[in-house]
């Protein structure tokens, strides 16, 4: 096959994690002439990769990474989609040059947070000579644009909300927790960790069921770049499906970070969001650090 405009050693190769990412990746790097190598977390994700060069891996097999990074004449990678598990320490098979490259690897995993461990995966890939490219610069029109994407906008009520939501988002952030907060009547309900937006927002959902969250007051769900993250993984994103589980949680809508934010399914979305009178914007938060 041919590998476009990069060249025969520069292949991409995208790691695929679970949700909707990884498809819009490879789907624009083969609409500009490359072909694409997947390789598919092994019960990560749920995608048929029938149509693309790919192979499915476990998520610590760092080894057989790369071979397929030396098989496959990859020269770059895009780390794409969600990933549920970290591995253990015993998942990990990582060739001795990677170890020496990044000595900490044990240390990492149990201790680290989310970004920590990311950088240390980046780290793993470059020890194999491999550089590592950022979703949003295979697919730029993904990222989140200042201002509303639709016809609803946020009223003073949800300013107040996003601006109590975003600052409580970046203090979590700068402890490596979560990338995101809900903010109703001004006041921080709820902060995402392990379990992710989607259960966070259902917990959310269940306070307010239970009475621990006014029904009068709707909020708002904020997600942000932690201070300091490699964008090249992991940046904030939101579908339809987030916008669906914030409606059910009762918020008024959604505000993510302009610029360093992924919006999927963005016509969707939108077309969603107004037919529900939710409003999803973009925001540049007020960052007390250089990032």
């Amino acid at each position: 096959m041919t590998e476009g405009r990069h060249g025969a050693h520069d292949r991409l190769a995208i790691i695929a994690g679970g949700g909707l990412l990884p498809r819009y990746v490879a789907e624009a790097a083969r609409a500009r002439g490359e072909s694409p190598y997947i390789l598919s977390l092994r019960d990560e994700s749920a995608e048929d990769w029938a149509g693309f060069d790919h192979e499915i891996i476990s998520i610590g097999n760092y080894a057989g990474i790369g071979a397929a990074f030396r098989k496959h004449d990859i020269g770059r990678a895009v780390l794409s989609g969600w990933v549920r598990r970290r591995p253990e320490w015993r998942d990990i098979h990582a060739p001795f040059k990677a170890l020496l490259a990044v000595p900490s690897v044990v240390r990492t995993l149990l201790k680290g947070g989310d970004d920590t461990v990311l950088r240390m995966v980046i780290r793993l890939i470059e020890a194999e000579g491999v550089r590592v490219v950022g979703a949003h610069e295979i697919v730029p029109d993904l990222l989140g644009t200042e201002g509303p994407l639709g016809s609803v906008k946020p009223d003073t009520a949800a300013e107040a909300d996003i601006a109590a939501a975003a600052a409580v988002a970046l203090a979590l952030g700068r402890l490596d927790v979560g990338q995101g907060a809900v903010a109703v009547g001004g006041r921080v309900v709820a902060l995402e960790g392990a379990e992710g937006t989607d259960g966070m927002l259902e917990r959310v959902a269940a306070l307010r069921i239970s009475g621990r969250i006014s029904q009068r007051r709707k909020g708002v769900l904020v997600k942000l770049c932690k201070p300091g993250q490699d964008l090249r993984a992991d940046l904030p994103s939101i579908g339809v499906e987030t916008l669906r589980r914030a409606k059910a949680a009762g918020l008024a809508g959604i505000a993510v970070e302009a610029g360093r934010s992924l919006v999927l399914e963005r016509d969707a979305l939108v077309a969603e969001a107004n037919a529900d009178g939710l409003f999803v914007t973009g925001i540049l938060p007020e960052r007390a650090e250089k990032t």
